[in-house]
């Protein structure tokens, strides 16, 4: 029955730090990636968890919104050094991506009248190619029968005729609903790995929080109209509303901060694709977005309020899950509507493809075939991302400047 894993050896917080950050720099690939990674380094290697334990926290973080890959890092972090340990991993795990993108924020505002128009819209080529990717390997994990296929369907067909914050809300939660209601699902209960690391009163504490922030952020920008409350709330309600892997946030930020004439079209892309050739969670796409906004705050100060307010939905969840967690994941009820919000998801990032990934990245018919090609390179070689986004800036340079 249950099986409590107890670490003898505590790290301080530099020691977590440091080896987060090794791992926010060296680990490219996207979230599954990641994960091997995690699982090379603080499993195998370190043995600072039992496989069982991180196949504990690798479905629990798959159950909850948000940045899987950074979830899981912190939850590692916390059972190894408490709630300064959490926060040393996800800091050391995001840094490396954050000050990049930060930088790239700044190069982009001051510079980009003077960087080629080919080299910035190979980028956006390049999201092209990187979405429909995620979209085909979500595709063939999440909708693997008709009723699944209709969900995303519908899902998509919503998002395309209405794509408001409020409409993908809401997308999300009736899709829930319905796979409450359609799946069946297996009843057979899994064995789990006991975490008694947070004390209940606690953590429910912290779920209350986290609600109480999204929901209430919505009515202070309605009372005041802060643009730094405004810029809070778009972010935290993006990371609370993630469900399926960091591409899904590519839609809920367009809407939020595209739609809203915050960042600009041209703007979201060029980050988004140059996000894809930085190591660590794709998550710090936000420090970019908060650097480049066309209002206060941004800058520095931006991107730092941006990058906080889409990871706090994910401390206070994970944090505040798990010690609730080896009960929740055999809940019927819960498996059957995780495959309706599952699917769903596919078709929301179905209708990000659409508007505004395909119609600003594919303007000519050059265009397409070097996007149908990265795709087919990202699908079937192992090539590291980042070679083949600098390889796609690098030709269309060449071929806008030549054409």
């Amino acid at each position: 029955m249950s099986n409590i894993n107890k670490i003898d050896e505590k790290s301080n917080f530099s020691h977590i730090f440091l080896i987060f950050f090794s791992l926010g720099l060296s680990s490219f690939g996207g979230p599954i990636a990641h994960l091997g990674f995690f699982n090379r380094e603080l499993v195998l290697r370190r043995k600072w968890l039992n496989p069982s334990l991180f196949s504990e926290l690798v479905a629990l973080c798959q159950f909850l919104p948000g940045p899987s890959s950074s979830q899981v890092g912190l939850s590692i972090g916390f059972i190894r050094g408490g709630f300064s340990g959490a926060l040393a991993a996800w800091i050391g795990f995001t840094t490396p991506s954050a000050i990049i993108l930060i930088v790239f924020g700044y190069l982009y505002i001051n510079f980009s009248n003077f960087i080629p128009f080919g080299a910035i819209h190979g980028l956006k080529i390049f999201a092209v190619a990187i979405v429909a990717h995620a979209i085909w390997t979500m595709a063939f994990t999440f909708c693997k029968n008709l009723k699944c296929i209709l969900i995303t369907i519908i899902a998509a067909s919503i998002i395309l005729l209405s794509p408001s914050p409020l409409i993908q809300f809401l997308t999300i939660f009736f899709s829930g609903l319905l796979g409450a209601i359609i799946f069946k699902v297996s009843e057979e209960t899994t064995g789990y790995t006991q975490i008694n690391a947070i004390k209940i009163k606690f953590a429910f504490v912290l779920i209350i929080i986290f609600f109480t922030i999204l929901f209430g952020l919505p009515i202070l920008v309605s009372w005041f109209g802060d643009p730094t409350i405004t810029i809070v709330d778009s972010f935290y309600r993006a990371g609370s509303l993630v469900f399926g892997g960091g591409h899904v946030v590519l839609p809920l930020l367009q809407t939020e901060i595209v739609s809203s004439g915050t960042v600009s079209d041209d703007s979201f892309l060029a980050g988004y694709g140059a996000a894809q050739a930085m190591p660590g969670p794709l998550f710090a796409f936000a420090a970019y977005l908060g650097v480049v906004s066309n209002s206060f705050p941004n800058g520095l100060l931006g991107g730092l309020i941006a990058l906080l307010a889409i990871y706090l939905p994910s401390f206070l969840l994970v944090l505040g899950i798990l010690p609730f967690w080896y009960k929740i994941r055999n809940i019927l009820i819960i498996k059957k509507a995780i495959i309706g919000i599952n699917a769903s998801v596919v078709g929301i990032l179905i209708a990000a493809f659409f508007s505004p990934v395909l119609e600003n990245g594919i303007l000519t018919l050059h265009d397409l075939i070097i996007a149908l090609i990265f795709f087919y390179l990202i699908n079937f070689y192992k090539i590291p991302i980042w070679a083949l986004v600098s390889f796609c800036a690098i030709e269309s340079w060449i071929f806008y400047s030549i054409f």
